[in-house]
C-alpha cells in the first residue's frame, strides 16, 4: 500500500496535487526551493508596499470553485473575491481607449459603437466560445493526455474545423476593426502563442474573458496560493521552504528518495511541480525528453516585470490596463518568430491598490508592469531600465500623466530571474504555447516512462499555461496516480 508522497515545488499545480493526495489518505510533504510558498504567486513586501510577483488576472472562477468544492469547501472560506467593473482598459493612443465592461451585453454594445454590425458577429463568436468552453472543461482539460481517444468525441469531431483554423482567421472573418480584433486576440498572445498559430477552438479563452469576467482576490494572487496552503495544512500536508531538490535517487525503475541541501526525503510516490525540463536534469538518464527536445518546443513568452511604488495615486488608468498603442502583429512576430528584443512593445500595467487598500497606505499606489518578450533573450539591468523608460514615456503620451516624479522605488525581474528563481526552461514565464502540435497528447507526459512512481504536473504538461490549468493539472496527475496504484507499487 502506497503511503508517502513527496511533491517538488509549491506552485498551484503542486498545491492542488498535495491537497488531493492528502484527501486520499497519503502522508504528503511539499519541498519548496524558495523562501515562501506559492511558486510564482509569491509576494514582495518593501516599506509597507506589497506586490504580487506573478499572476494577476483572476479568470475562470468556476475552476477555483470546483477545486475547493472537491474538499467540501468554498472559495470564500479562504479568500474574498470582487468582480472588476470595468474589467480592464485597452489603450490605443493619446486619449484613445476602450473599457471592457463586466457583462457580455455591455461588451457587445461597445463593439457595436466602434464598428457598426460587429455586435451581432461578436454575439455569435461568444456563443461559440461559450460552447467550446463547456466542451473543453467537460471533455478535454481534465484528461491525462495519454491517449488520442481522450480528444475524440462526438462534440470535438463536430468542431474539427476549429482545430484546423486559427484564432486570427476566426476573429478577423467578420470583425475588421483592428482595435476590436486585437482585444479578441490578446488572451492567446499574452498567455500562449501567436493568434495565427493557435487553434480557433481556444477561443474558449474569450468566454473566460467576456463571459465569466475578471475578478480580483483580496490580498492578490498570493492570497489564493496561501488559501490553498491553508487547506492543504488542514488536510495534513507538511511544507518545507528553502528546500531545493538537488538530486533524485532511483533504482529498479523507481525513485527511492530526493536529496536537498538540508535533508533526505524518502517516499512511495514523487510528483514534480517544479520546472519539467529542470527536473529531468536531476533524473540521471531516466528522463523523458532530451535537451534538444526542449530547444525545439514553442514556448509562451518570457517577460520583463517591474514592481513600482508611487507616492501618489495614478489618475487616468484602471486596475488592469493593456497598452496596444503599437503594432500588435510586429510584437507577436518579435516574440515568436525573430525572437528579438521588441522595438515598440505592447505592455500591461496593473495598479492593484486601486481595488485593494491592503497593498499600500492611503494616497499611494503600487504598480506592476509586464512586457511579454521572447524566451532566451539577452537580459540585464540596462535593458530593464531602457524598457521601463519606454513604459513611462508611453503612459505619459497616451494618458497625459507623468509618473516619473512619483516613483519611490522599483524592482525589475527578467528572463534571467525566471531561470534563477524558478529554474524556468529558457526563462519562460507561462509554459509551453498552446499550438496545435503542443495540445493534449502532444504535450510532455505526466508520467516518467522509466520510473513508475515519478510524475509531473504544471504548466509544461497538460492541460497548459495559466493558473486555472495549473489547478487542473494537479488534479489530473493525482487522479491518474490514484487510479493506477497497483502498477506503481
Amino acid at each position: 500500500m502506497l503511503k508517502k508522497v513527496v511533491i517538488i515545488g509549491s506552485g498551484f499545480s503542486s498545491l492542488a496535487s498535495a491537497c488531493y493526495m492528502a484527501k486520499a489518505g497519503y502522508e504528503v510533504t511539499v519541498l519548496e526551493k524558495n523562501e515562501q510558498l506559492g511558486g510564482r504567486a509569491s509576494m514582495i513586501e518593501i516599506d509597507g508596499f506589497k506586490f504580487d510577483m506573478g499572476p494577476s488576472w483572476y479568470w475562470m472562477p468556476d475552476i477555483f470553485e470546483r477545486f475547493f468544492s472537491d474538499f467540501g469547501r468554498k472559495v470564500y472560506d479562504y479568500y474574498q473575491l470582487e468582480k472588476l467593473s470595468p474589467a480592464y482598459r485597452v489603450v490605443f493612443g493619446e486619449n484613445d481607449f476602450i473599457d471592457i465592461e463586466d457583462t457580455p451585453e455591455q461588451i457587445i454594445n461597445t463593439f457595436e459603437k466602434v464598428e457598426k454590425g460587429s455586435g451581432k458577429h461578436l454575439k455569435r463568436f461568444m456563443d461559440e466560445a461559450k460552447e467550446n468552453y463547456r466542451i473543453a472543461m467537460q471533455d478535454l482539460v481534465y484528461n491525462p493526455g495519454l491517449s488520442l481517444l481522450e480528444v475524440v468525441s462526438l462534440e470535438t469531431a463536430k468542431r474539427l474545423n476549429l482545430f484546423v483554423k486559427n484564432i486570427s482567421q476566426q476573429v478577423k472573418k467578420n470583425i475588421k476593426n483592428p482595435k476590436l480584433t486585437s482585444i479578441l486576440e490578446f488572451p492567446v498572445l499574452f498567455l500562449g502563442a501567436k493568434p495565427n498559430k493557435t487553434p480557433a477552438f481556444y477561443n474558449f479563452m474569450n468566454h473566460a474573458d467576456f463571459g465569466l469576467g475578471t475578478w480580483y482576490p483580496k490580498g492578490g494572487f498570493n492570497a489564493v496560493a496561501l488559501g490553498m496552503v491553508k487547506l492543504a495544512r488542514e488536510l495534513g500536508v507538511e511544507f518545507r521552504v528553502n528546500e531545493e531538490v538537488t538530486e533524485i535517487v532511483s533504482s529498479e525503475n523507481k525513485v527511492k528518495k530526493v536529496i536537498t541541501k538540508n535533508g533526505i526525503y524518502e517516499a512511495d510516490v514523487f510528483i514534480s511541480g517544479a520546472d519539467y525540463a529542470h527536473t529531468e536534469k536531476l533524473l540521471n538518464g531516466n528522463r523523458n525528453y532530451s535537451e534538444e527536445y526542449w530547444k525545439k518546443k514553442t514556448f509562451a513568452p518570457s517577460s520583463f516585470l517591474y514592481y513600482v511604488a508611487f507616492n501618489r495615486k495614478v489618475k487616468n488608468l484602471l486596475h488592469h490596463n493593456l497598452f496596444f498603442d503599437t503594432d500588435f502583429e510586429l510584437h507577436a512576430k518579435e516574440i515568436y518568430d525573430t525572437k528579438e528584443l521588441p522595438k515598440k512593445p505592447l505592455f500591461y500595467a496593473n495598479f492593484s491598490s486601486k481595488t485593494d487598500d491592503s497593498f499600500c497606505e492611503e494616497g499611494k499606489e503600487v504598480g506592476f508592469f509586464l512586457i511579454p518578450v521572447a524566451v532566451d533573450l539577452e537580459d540585464n539591468k540596462e535593458i530593464h531600465e531602457k524598457y521601463f523608460q519606454i513604459i513611462l514615456d508611453r503612459i505619459k503620451k497616451c494618458t497625459g500623466e507623468d509618473l516619473s516624479d512619483a516613483i519611490l522605488f522599483k524592482k525589475s525581474f527578467g528572463v534571467n530571474d525566471f531561470k534563477e528563481r524558478y529554474h524556468s526552461c529558457r526563462g519562460n514565464a507561462y509554459g509551453l504555447a498552446n499550438t496545435l502540435m503542443q495540445t493534449s497528447i502532444l504535450r510532455p507526459s505526466i508520467k516518467n516512462k522509466n520510473l513508475k512512481n515519478f510524475f509531473y504536473t504544471g504548466q509544461l504538461t497538460v492541460p497548459g499555461p495559466g493558473v486555472p490549468p495549473a489547478l487542473i493539472s494537479g488534479k489530473v496527475v493525482t487522479d491518474y496516480i490514484l487510479k493506477h496504484t497497483d502498477s506503481i507499487e
